[in-house]
């Protein structure tokens, strides 16, 4: 198993050219599936993570996340990006105390956000800029790669100008790596792509652009966000409704052998 430092230069390097895709396991099973399908690398999402506990997004703590982050790095050889909401803290040091824990429990990567639950609002563009600074900082102590997310969009602000504005403003502020998660036209992403000059992290989304029409828009990076986990719990629910309705099942129709070698690597 590559140690820490060789995974952080590992996910380092995949951001310097070309394009890859970075599914979103939500716990130690679907972690292991994913590094058996065959990827570069893996990102947690607070959304899945937080539905494997019962829970609504943005309800889980600083401290679960991090069991949650050791837990499955542990149990594969690639490096992992971590879903890292606003990073846990009220201030500089809250931040950069986050940005740490989350390296000393095996991360390559994590990502800071500009939405407050608190508030119920985007951060004041200064608010989210100190904040991005101070987890730029930090990162840049473990060669952490830094993401810093412009929430807009998942919260029904469609300014494409703002968007834009704020991310070049992240970026200036020391984040390795940009993402404004809910872009789904091909025109909007290249413009997002030509203009901040610094990777773009796009989420996949049904009926949006394929792998083939991001990388063709220069993305760097591709996520799923909480598809997986979504996708599982979608049929374990429309499975039970055709039990409880009908008293029938369907087949599982999935790769015996691959779930065999995932779970006794």
């Amino acid at each position: 198993m590559p140690n820490a430092i060789e995974l952080r230069r590992q996910f380092r390097n995949l951001h310097q050219s070309g394009t890859f895709v970075m599914p979103n396991p939500h716990d130690i099973g679907t972690t292991k599936v994913l590094t058996t399908v065959g990827f570069s690398a893996l990102a947690t999402t607070s959304y899945g993570f937080a539905a494997t506990l019962g829970r609504l997004d943005l309800t889980v703590g600083r401290d679960e996340l991090v069991e949650h982050v050791g837990r499955l790095t542990a149990v594969t050889h690639l490096p992992f990006n971590v879903d890292s909401e606003r990073l846990y803290g009220d201030d500089a040091a809250g931040i950069a105390e986050c940005v740490a824990l989350l390296a000393g429990a095996g991360a390559a990567g994590c990502s800071i956000e500009d939405w407050n639950p608190a508030t119920g609002q985007i951060d004041p563009i200064q608010v989210a800029v100190e904040r991005v600074g101070a987890a730029a900082e930090e990162a840049r102590r473990h060669d952490v790669v830094l993401t810093g997310r412009c929430e807009n969009l998942l919260h029904d602000i469609a300014d494409l100008d703002d968007t834009i504005a704020r991310l070049c403003a992240y970026r200036d502020a020391g984040a390795d790596v940009v993402y404004a998660p809910g872009l789904s036209r091909v025109a909007d992403i290249e413009r997002v792509v030509g203009e901040v000059g610094v990777p773009v992290n796009v989420l996949l989304l049904p009926g949006g652009p394929t792998v083939a029409q991001l990388t063709n828009a220069g993305v760097r990076r591709i996520s799923l966000g909480g598809y997986f986990s979504n996708a599982a719990n979608a049929a374990i629910v429309n499975a039970a409704v055709q039990l409880r309705d009908e008293g029938t099942i369907e087949p599982a129709v999935f790769d015996r052998q691959l779930l065999r070698t995932a779970f006794t690597a």
